[in-house]
């Protein structure tokens, strides 16, 4: 997703001038450590009389009224952490999670024991719990269920709300589906060791039993980014399922098995745990750094929701990151080997935006050409951030 996120109120650290009671250091987005000050005596003595807690002024509210940093609503320009909510009224990730619907699909292993978090081994939440069957999916769908499908998936660490945009134009001709994987988004995200370990092998399985659970008859697939050798894998043995396969921006070369550095800290023992647990690390930063496009933060509020929301969406990403960077490289080179077998059948284009930081494009011309495989490039584009830059070239993509 091609973000940077450029708001007014994009955090409550990084947007409020803080004033501080203790000399506590307080983690900003940018890791740097806030300075003490001075706060006025006239402020001093109203809070210290009623509490000890941290609080601070929004830069836009002209009553210079404090507030508490653990107040269970929001005010002014900050948010409440509670719920991952901005306040109690309808935000963008409630709308989008209207949207949709739960899917059962795929079946959960293990012993069936409940979840403990990896640090202490502590039993999370019902919240943070898989059911005992099946893996619950949140999946979007739009247009006709008689037209032909076309499956919409994102990348990582990215959701199905990045399609929001393309969904309703697709929907006019095809019948479109975005799902979220296990362990983004609205869909469930067990805990390794209890159902599901992350693992890409893993993740191909169940690829098959979301498909089959929301497709019928031949389908189009539209993949992007880290996840594009995961659905190769699945697409080289059902490739009668299979009429059309889009890859945007997918790691082609010995170069993109190389995480970058905002993702592969997640893999980090012990740190990686603490960082996941930061929604601004997670989600913000993770995003950001991939492109130089900008995010409105209503938008970027609904990619942090589910790390404001459970703990188990970080250690999700943690167990992710970790199988990326160990498995990603063979990955790739099973990927290549389909795609360039003279019994791969299924039509693919590579959609190339340029613009993206984290897969140079560098080698991907090259392999097209020795694969025989149509290449779109958009100098000015990167496949993140709802795919809006990249519509005309979709449905370029799908039409011909």
């Amino acid at each position: 997703m091609a973000l940077q996120l450029c708001s007014s109120s994009s955090s409550l650290l990084s947007l409020c001038s803080l004033q501080l009671l203790r000399l506590s250091p307080i983690a900003s987005p940018s890791d740097q450590f806030l300075k003490p000050t001075i706060m006025p005596q006239g402020i001093l003595k109203k809070k210290k009389q009623k509490h000890s807690l941290l609080f601070c002024r929004s830069s836009n509210d002209e009553s210079n009224e404090d507030y508490y940093l653990d107040a269970p609503v929001s005010v002014g320009d900050g948010f409440s952490f509670s719920g991952g909510k901005y306040s109690d009224e309808p935000s963008p990730a409630d709308e989008w999670f209207e949207q949709g619907k739960i899917v059962k699909a795929h079946p959960v292993g293990g012993t069936g024991d409940k979840a403990k978090d990896p640090i202490f081994g502590l039993a999370m939440g019902g919240g943070s719990q898989t059911s005992s069957d099946l893996f619950r999916w949140f999946c979007v769908d739009s247009g006709s269920a008689d037209n032909h499908p076309i499956v919409l998936i994102h990348g990582f660490p990215s959701q199905a709300y990045s399609y929001r945009k393309v969904l309703p134009i697709l929907s006019k001709k095809y019948h479109a589906i975005a799902f979220d994987w296990l362990g983004f988004g609205f869909s469930d995200k067990p805990q390794p060791r209890y159902g599901f370990d992350y693992t890409l092998d893993e993740y191909t399985s169940s690829m098959e039993s979301i498909i089959d659970e929301t497709t019928k008859g031949k389908a189009t697939l539209v993949v992007q980014g880290y996840f594009s050798p995961v659905v190769v894998k699945y697409a080289s043995s059902r490739q009668e399922k299979i009429t059309d396969l889009i890859l945007l921006n997918p790691p082609l070369t010995a170069k993109h098995a190389n995480l970058p550095s905002t993702l592969s800290i997640f893999s980090n023992f012990l740190l990686g745990e603490i960082f996941s647990q930061d929604p601004l690390r997670a989600s913000d930063k993770a995003l950001t750094s991939c492109g130089p496009y900008v995010i409105k933060e209503d938008v970027a509020m609904v990619y942090r929701r589910p790390y404001l929301t459970s703990g188990s969406a970080g250690f999700a990403l943690n167990a992710i990151s970790r199988a990326m960077k160990k498995e990603l490289k063979p990955y790739i080179e099973e990927m290549r080997r389909i795609l360039m077998d003279e019994n791969w059948q299924v039509k693919t284009t590579i959609i190339w935006g340029e613009r993206d930081r984290w897969l140079s494009y560098n080698g991907v011309q090259e392999f097209c050409i020795e694969s025989k495989h149509r290449l779109i490039r958009l100098p000015m584009v990167i496949s993140y951030n709802g795919l809006a830059t990249l519509r005309p070239k979709l449905q370029y993509g799908l039409a011909n």
